[in-house]
């Protein structure tokens, strides 16, 4: 089992959601998050002074799969994500030890 972080611009979130859905994958957590990468935010100049933002709001998303989905779901949420343009985000594969279902004691794929 794995879990897909993904890192995405907040009017992405209805495309990959779909997009996984489509593919079978039911269950996202969904966080609102800010941050930077290599693009350190962007500039703005606002009454003629520089204003330049350090954090920008992105999604967080948690997306547990059976290792068989995995290569399936990353494809579709890079595809449904891509805006074409920097800061379209980042996905990080995270190895998953144990899932248990809370209210049926389920375990391992079964609690996905």
């Amino acid at each position: 089992m794995k879990l897909i972080v993904a890192i995405i611009k907040p009017f992405k979130l209805d495309a990959v959601r779909e997009a996984l859905a489509d593919i079978g994958v039911n269950g996202i957590t969904v966080s609102e998050v800010k941050g930077f990468g290599r693009q350190r935010g962007h500039s703005e100049n606002h009454r003629g002074k520089d204003d330049s933002p350090e954090l920008l709001p992105k999604l967080k998303l948690e997306v547990a799969v059976r290792h068989e989905a995995l290569d399936a779901a990353l494809a579709v949420i890079i595809k449904a994500a891509n805006s074409g343009r920097i800061g379209d985000g980042k996905l990080f594969v995270v190895n998953l030890e144990k899932v248990l279902r809370v209210r049926t004691g389920e375990s391992g794929p079964e609690a996905i």
